[in-house]
Order: structure tokens, then C-alpha cells, then sequence
């Protein structure tokens, strides 16, 4: 525990030598992390941690700890060693069967709401390439009066969603499909959310090892240009939108030019754009093209 003081198995001495390992590994936030984990192995609040530093580690929590760590420090997701995220209000369970849900992803939420000024006309919502549920269960949280169904090409991404729809009380009005897109559907909806792959192929190995080696390249891979799957939904989506229906899709950086035209050839137009966190255009709505469009 080089560099740390009194390395005698106490909550402080194990926080310190965390950092360290940690930092090495490349991490951003190597402290907060540190404690996040300790907290999980420990059953506390990160906070409990703070107050009383000296007090002892149990062994047998040490090397669960220690475990941890190790994994940590080698790329492997904060999220998938502590079993969960938070994603808006709700708490999610989360595997190596779905994309983490990222802060970003929250702008299409936002754009989501904003495209309704009454939340009561959304009545039916439609989430392609669901993963964990999040943007579905999201906007059910927000909407009492509407219900969901959630698609993934990934059955254990589909089941993964409906646990974390009964978790969030919101499994009576959600539902998840394995299948490809919505090919099973019949009918139209109010809202239609995809957070789709967008990725460039040859860009997935660059990217950083959290997301290269631990998440599905099926719902990070958008094809050589990274528009694949906006060539697919885009199409159906006139289709697919009830009268009045918006479309709200997340897109990667500096893509809302190509996707704002494929959308265009097939009839929508682009009402809002919303912006992340970060002031980096995220989500873009989408509604059967007309005079209120911008486009």
C-alpha cells in the first residue's frame, strides 16, 4: 500500500490503495469509484464510509473487495460489478446483455416529454432496440396513462427489460419482445424511442475498453457508415406513428445531418433536436412531415 497511511485493513487504508490501483488502470474518477464499490461490498452508504474511516474491513468483505478491484481495473463496467445504474428516477439492473444507460441517453427522454404538451395524449409508446428498458420505463414513469412495449433482437436483453419493469412497478403497463425491430407489431403508437446502434464499424476496437470488450457489439454496431439501423426505423416509422405520433431518436455525435435526411426521403420531418449534458446534439424528434416541421 505504498503511499497510503496506516495499511491495517481499515475502510481508509483500503479506500487509498484502491485510488492507486485504480488511477493506474486509467480510471477518471479512481476515488469516487474506489468508494462506490467499497460501499456495494460493504452494504453502506458511501457517506458511512467518510465519517468513520478507520473503522476495520472483515476479511472475507476484503477479498470480495479485492475482487472487485480487480475487475475494475481491467475495464470491466463500474455498472456491471455493482448490478445496477441509475437512469432518470428509476434504479436499473443491468448485464452484459444491453448497453449501460449513459446520462446522455436522458436528453430523449426530455425530448420526448417536451414534443407533448399534454402527457395524457401519449397513450401508447414503442421502444426499438429496448436493452435494459430504460427510455421505455422512463417515459411510463412519466406518462400514468400510457403503456409500452419494449423490442430487442436480444432475448436476455428482452427478459433483463421486464425485471427491471417489475423492479420500477410499471409491469403492468410495459411488455418486451424478442424479436427483430418490429416485425411482430401490429398497430400504431403515440411515441416511438430508439436508442439504435450508430457506431462505425471499423470505429468499435478505438473506443474506450469499457464499452469495446464488455458491451454487445450488436447494439453498438451502426455499419460502415454507423446509419444502418436509422435506414431501417426511419422507414417504418411513418407507418408506425399514430396521428399526431412523434419519433424521438438518439444519434451519435455530428450524425444529425445524415440522419435528418434519411428521415426526410421517407416523409419526416424533424421538429426538435434536444442536446446532452454535454451541449452535443443527442436526440432528435421526428413527426410525418407537415407545416410545424423544421426541416
Amino acid at each position: 500500500m505504498s503511499g497510503c497511511a496506516d495499511p491495517d485493513g481499515s475502510v481508509g487504508a483500503f479506500l487509498c490503495q484502491a485510488g492507486q490501483v485504480l488511477r493506474a488502470a486509467g480510471i477518471e474518477s479512481p476515488r469516487l469509484e474506489a468508494r462506490r464499490l467499497l460501499a456495494h461490498v460493504l452494504a453502506c452508504r458511501e457517506e458511512d464510509l467518510l465519517r468513520d474511516p478507520r473503522a476495520p474491513v472483515p476479511a472475507d468483505r476484503g477479498a470480495a473487495f479485492a475482487a472487485l478491484l480487480r475487475r475494475r481495473a481491467a475495464r470491466e463496467p463500474l455498472a456491471h460489478l455493482l448490478g445496477h445504474v441509475g437512469f432518470w428516477t428509476l434504479d436499473l439492473a443491468v448485464s452484459d446483455a444491453t448497453l449501460v444507460p449513459r446520462p446522455d441517453s436522458e436528453a430523449v427522454v426530455e425530448a420526448a416529454l417536451a414534443a407533448f404538451a399534454d402527457r395524457g395524449k401519449v397513450r401508447r409508446v414503442l421502444d426499438l432496440g429496448t436493452g435494459t428498458g430504460a427510455l421505455l420505463l422512463a417515459v411510463l414513469a412519466e406518462c400514468p396513462g400510457a403503456w409500452g412495449v419494449g423490442v430487442d433482437l436480444a432475448p436476455a436483453a428482452a427478459r433483463l427489460a421486464a425485471s427491471n419493469a417489475v423492479a420500477n412497478g410499471l409491469a403492468d403497463r410495459a411488455c418486451f419482445v424478442a424479436a427483430d425491430w418490429e416485425a411482430p407489431l401490429a398497430g400504431t403508437f403515440d411515441l416511438v424511442l430508439s436508442n439504435p446502434p450508430y457506431i462505425v464499424s471499423e470505429a468499435i476496437p478505438g473506443l474506450m475498453p469499457e464499452v469495446a470488450r464488455h458491451e454487445p457489439r450488436l447494439a453498438l454496431d451502426g455499419g460502415v457508415d454507423g446509419l444502418d439501423a436509422y435506414r431501417h426505423i426511419l422507414r417504418r416509422v411513418p407507418g408506425l406513428l399514430a396521428p399526431g405520433g412523434r419519433a424521438v431518436l438518439e444519434i451519435g455525435v455530428g450524425q444529425r445531418p445524415e440522419v435528418e435526411a434519411i428521415a426526410r426521403r421517407e416523409g419526416l420531418g424533424l421538429l426538435a433536436c434536444g442536446r446532452d449534458l454535454g451541449d452535443i446534439e443527442r436526440a432528435l424528434v421526428f413527426g410525418v412531415a407537415g407545416p410545424d416541421a423544421t426541416g
